[in-house]
Formats: structure tokens, sequence, C-alpha cells
């Protein structure tokens, strides 16, 4: 007996030998392959700044700018098409002026309505306390954000102003007097020194009286039915954190608005990528006991952290989706420059990485992503090595089939998976003879499912074969371009809050196929993508294509779940055989309470090419608007609430973010 347990014991390490050592090797090879790519990066960098320092390229500078404007033109007027098309766009732009419109002083109140609004009896006694700090605040910015507190339609407020400006700006204090003396609701002090965001913000929060809170930038201007909002969603929701969406303005007219954000509802993956929530915070006092409101550690994103901070608190966080804060863009701003603040960067950095460790998270990466400093990747260490089951359903399409397992076995950084491809129907000598060929690969099953064509049956009896503790459904028509885009998606699947993750899919031509779904988008108002058709260039809208999200829903062509959540809600719905099961599936584990999330950094390409076979088109069609209608009728109630990720203010007829015109 002894000899044989040593006997097991060697065989058992050698096989941990000859594991380890491939796995260094693959390691070696990558590292290898990085340092080639730096090696061929460096000496590109080297021979451009070679050429762009030649005095030949320096003198031809001139014509090199006409050159390249006469390019763009002709790109852009490519672009527009036929004349029927630049109409089309011109009508376009005109529907999106007209809605940016319908957003600014048009949307403030009447004399009558605003009567009506402060005579309103609400049945919870709440008084707001906004927060001011003021630093050296030019007169008509001052004056204009004063009066925009006394005109609010709730009068239940109190102004608190800190003023830590210095001896040459001393009119600020003169005004705030003046005001304070008029209106007893505002409370002014002046600082002894000048603390900085954090330090003149807590001043004033030391000043306040009210039971809620709420913070206010010296330069803006809130819109008159702000609170009345806010305190209509405290009364109905028991909200104890608030925002709104916002427009950043210039030229003093909040009407010329530059930038017009609309928010999702309260979405934590969103929150720790891009501080999105911002203006205008309104907040229960209670939420701060134990805490600070500001701390001067992270000046700069000092709001970021607090709003993580209080969120992660909250019991009920409400996004009132209406534009009732306007944000001053000028030179000094943030919102005109961020380099204004380069210190805002690493601040915010900062803020995130504070909260991820809070919350338990270790071993995470922040970087700036292209579409802004501040908007971020984040990526999470896995904390273990699971195996990954991936379910490819499969009806002839040889070409589509090899290609995608192809790029599987031939891209993909992580080893730790199973191919199990679930053959349904096939025709085709070609097919049947790659089949022959696949299931010699120790990473590959074949499944036979000789029913007929149902998605979601199909789906069901492969993740039956399925040894991985995650499931990874996807189409035949895919082909991997990430190299980690397991890794990608498994960071996001491992968390216990999260349900289905899905990726960045393409079609041939690099435009969006997929970048999440969006409930009652499209014609049939059940769901459709976001950022349809988009150039993979585009950042999307609010930089939204370039950081991870949450979303209501991801496309079941590349989804990634675990194998425990798949089983409790018995896979996918079978009554949905054609369309809108994968939406069915993520709404079902958004009831569970969990989170579906969109990650832009696992990409993929899907041709698209009909895997499910050539049934008849009229068939199909038919199939579809049964499908649609019964999707309709079973999340009834959720498709009237709106998607919580999507605001009410666009457009749903146009997957661009387009803003719907007001009735």
């Amino acid at each position: 007996m002894g000899g044989a347990n040593q006997e097991n014991q060697s065989e058992l390490l050698e096989y941990y030998r000859l594991a380890y050592e491939k796995e260094k090797k693959k390691n070696t090879d990558l590292a290898a392959k990085l340092a080639q790519a730096q090696s061929l990066a460096e000496e590109l960098d080297f021979k451009l700044k070679r050429i762009k320092n030649n005095p030949i390229w320096k003198l031809t500078k001139p014509l090199r700018d006409v050159m390249h404007w006469m390019i763009r033109m002709k790109d852009r007027v490519g672009r527009l098409g036929s004349p029927r098309g630049i109409a089309r766009k011109l009508r376009s732009k005109m529907i999106e002026k007209r809605a940016m419109r319908q957003h600014g002083k048009a949307s403030f109140p009447t004399k009558e309505q605003a009567e009506v609004m402060e005579k309103t009896r609400f049945p919870k006694d709440i008084t707001f306390s906004i927060l001011v700090p003021l630093y050296n605040t030019p007169k008509r910015f001052l004056t204009e954000m004063i009066d925009s507190v006394t005109a609010q339609t709730y009068r239940k407020w109190e102004l608190c102003l800190a003023d830590g400006s210095d001896t040459e700006h001393g009119y600020v204090g003169e005004i705030c007097r003046q005001y304070a003396e008029k209106d007893r609701r505002i409370v002014y002090k002046k600082l002894e020194s000048n603390e900085g965001i954090s330090g003149n913000t807590n001043e004033c929060y030391r000043m306040a009286t009210g039971q809620y809170i709420a913070l206010f930038d010296h330069d803006d201007i809130l819109h008159p039915c702000v609170l009345f909002e806010y305190m209509k969603v405290i009364c109905e929701q028991d909200a104890d954190y608030i925002y709104c969406d916002e427009a950043t303005f210039k030229n003093g007219d909040i009407d010329n608005m530059i930038t017009l954000h609309f928010k999702p509802d309260y979405a934590i993956d969103n929150l720790r990528a891009n501080n999105y929530i911002c203006h205008f915070s309104a907040f229960s006092r209670e939420l701060l006991e134990g805490t600070q409101l500001f701390r001067s550690e992270f000046d700069g994103s000092q709001d970021h952290d607090m709003i993580l901070r209080l969120t992660t608190r909250a019991r009920k966080v409400v996004h009132v989706p209406k534009l009732l804060y306007y944000w001053r863009s000028h030179k000094a701003s943030v919102a005109s420059d961020i380099s204004a603040k380069l210190y805002c960067i690493e601040s915010a950095k900062g803020a995130v990485a504070d909260h991820l460790r809070t919350c338990g998270l270790e071993h995470f990466e922040i970087t700036s992503t292209r579409a802004f400093e501040t908007i971020f990747r984040i990526k999470y260490q896995l904390t273990a090595y699971p195996k990954v089951s991936i379910i490819i359903p499969n009806k002839d399409h040889y070409e589509d089939l090899s290609r995608c397992i192809s790029s599987i076995l031939d891209k993909s950084t992580y080893e730790n998976y199973e191919i199990i491809v679930v053959e349904n129907n096939s025709t085709s000598k070609e097919i049947r003879e790659y089949y022959e060929e696949i299931k010699r690969h120790p990473k590959i099953k074949l499944a036979v499912y000789e029913g007929d064509f149902n998605y979601s049956k199909i789906n069901n009896f492969g993740a039956s074969f399925a040894e991985g503790d995650f499931l990874l459904l996807l189409n035949n028509d895919t082909e991997v371009i990430t190299v980690n885009w397991l890794e990608e998606l498994l960071m996001y699947a491992q968390r216990e809050d999260v349900g289905a993750v899905g990726a960045k899919l393409y079609y041939e031509d690099r435009t969006i196929q997929h970048a999440g779904i969006v409930l009652e988008l499209g014609a049939h108002r059940t769901a459709g993508h976001s950022h349809y058709k988009v150039n993979i260039e585009n950042v999307g809208y609010m930089g939204r294509l370039c950081y991870a999200q949450d979303v209501s829903a991801v496309t079941g062509a590349c989804l990634m779940v675990r194998k425990c959540y798949f089983q409790e809600l018995e896979g996918l719905d079978e009554g949905f055989a054609v369309a809108l099961n994968d939406v069915d599936f993520c709404l079902r584990l958004r009831e569970k309470g969990l989170l579906n999330v969109f990650t832009p950094f696992a990409e993929l390409y899907h041709y698209e090419s009909k895997s499910r076979g050539l049934d008849d088109m009229d068939d199909r069609a038919r199939r579809y608007d049964e499908e649609c209608a019964r999707f309709r009728q079973k999340w009834k109630k959720v498709l009237a609430a709106g998607d919580p990720y999507y605001n009410p203010n666009f457009s749903l007829d146009r997957s661009d973010f387009s803003l719907r015109i007001l009735s």
C-alpha cells in the first residue's frame, strides 16, 4: 500500500509540474509578445518624432493643414449621403434643437403654476439646507445663484453660505449680507481663511439646521421646481438620497446649452466608473451620522467620494428624470475643461479605490478611458479560476462555427473552459465531417438535440452537459476579438450581486451590434439595442461605450451567468422559442435582485448569419410577433415603469439617445 501511495504521489507531483511548466510557458510567451509590441511601439514613436523634427516637415505644415481640411470636408459630405439623407439629418437636427429648448426656461412654471406649488401641503415637514461654499465668486454668478434659490416653488429651505473669499473680493460678503437682511432663510458666514472646497462646504454644514442637505455650486443655477420635485419623491417614495438630470450652459443663458445629461436611475457600476450623479444631490441628514460630508483628501473629487459613501448607505436612492440643474461653463470651471483642475483625476481614482476597498474588493486597477480622464475602466482580479462552459447551438453553418471555435481556441488567454456544441438537425456533409474533427479535441463536447428549432430548449439542453460553474451562451456566428474576453466577463460574473454579463459586439463593418439592451426600444416596444450601428470609434452618449455599466438586459449571443443562477431560474423560458428569451431571462435575474452588466472590454464580432437555419421567413415573422405580444403581456408592469437605465427623456424610436419631444 505504501508503494502504491508513493507512486500516486509521484504521478500527482508530475501532473502539477507539467501544469506549472505549461502555464509558465504560456505566461512567458505572452510576456514576449507584449515586449515585442512595446519595442515596436517605441520604434515607431522614435521614427515619428524624427519625421516631425525634420525642417521640411515643419515647412510643409500649412499645405498639410489645407489638405487635411479638404479630406475632412469630403468625408463629411460623403457621410451625408443623398439629398434625401441630407434633408433627413437636417430635420433630425432641428428636432434635437427643439427638444433641447423645451428643457430650458420653457420648462419653468407660469406664475399660476408656481402659486399652486407654493400652496401645496405635503404630509412631511422637511426643510432643505442648501450648502454653497463661496470663493471669489463673480458678482453676476453670485446673484443669479442666490436668485435661483429664492425663486423655489417649495418654500421651506435655508441657504447656508460660507465665504472663503480673499480681501480683493469683499463685495461677495456685501452682496450676501444684503440678501440675508431681506430673507432670514439666508445664512451667511465670513470664514477667517479659505479652507478649500471640502473645508468651506463642511463649514456650511455646521450652519445647517434642515432635515435634508443639498449641495449647490456657487456659480450655477437651480430650476425653480427642483425642491418641489424632491419633496414629492421624499413623501411618495421615502427617498433619502435624490438627484436629477442636469445641463451645462454657456454665455450666461441657460437656454444656450452645450450638453444635456439625462441620467439613468441608481446604478452602482456606472457610479464606480463615472460620477454620473454629480448635481443636484440632496440627502437625509441621517446618512451623515458617523461620517463626514466632504473629506479634504479627496478635494477635486470630493463629491464623487461623498456620493459613493452615502448612496451605499441609503435605503432609497431616487432619480428625478427632469433637467433641474444648470451647470455654468466658464474659463475657470471644471465644466469648461478638466485640465483646469488636473488633480481631480487622481482624486477621483482615489475616491473610487477607497469605496472599492470599503466594499471588500482588493487588487483592482483603475485607469482613465478614451472617453474622458474621469471616466474609468476598473479591472477586478479574479477571485478563483472556475471552469466556464461555453454553449454554442448550431445547425449546418460550417464556416460560422469553425471560425467561432477557432477564435476561442486560438485567442483566449483563459484556459479553464469547455465548449459544448449543441447540434440541431444539420444536414450538410461538411458540418458532419467538422463534428468528427472537433470531437477529438479535449475541450470540446458535441451534444445532439433532435427537436424542432427552439433557442431556449437548445441552450437548456446544452447546459445539462455543462461541468463548469459558469455558463456562457454564445452564438455560432461570433468571433473573438479581445484575447482576455473570458476574464473580462468573469470578473463581473464572479460577483454574487451580478446575474448576467454581456459583451460588446460588432458587425463585420465595425459598427456596433450590441452594447446593452433597453426595454421598450424599437417598433415592437419590447426591447432593443442601444447605440445600434454606431461606429466602433464612437465613445457613446456621455462616454457610455467606454465603461462597464448596469443594464436591464444583455443579448444571449454572448451572455455569461453562474450555472447555479441559471438552474435556479430553470434556464431560458422555452415559451420564447425564437426571440426575447435572453431579455426575459435577464429580467427574471433582475427580479431576484441581481444586476445585469454590459462591459465594453470583452469584444467580439457578431455576423448575425441566421444561426437558426433556413426557416420560412413568413413563419419566422409570425412567431416573432407572437412572442413580442407574449413578452409585452408577461412584463406589462415592468415595461410600464420604464427602463431604469434609460432616461424617459430619450426617444424610444431611435437607439442613439435622441431626445424625445415632450407633448
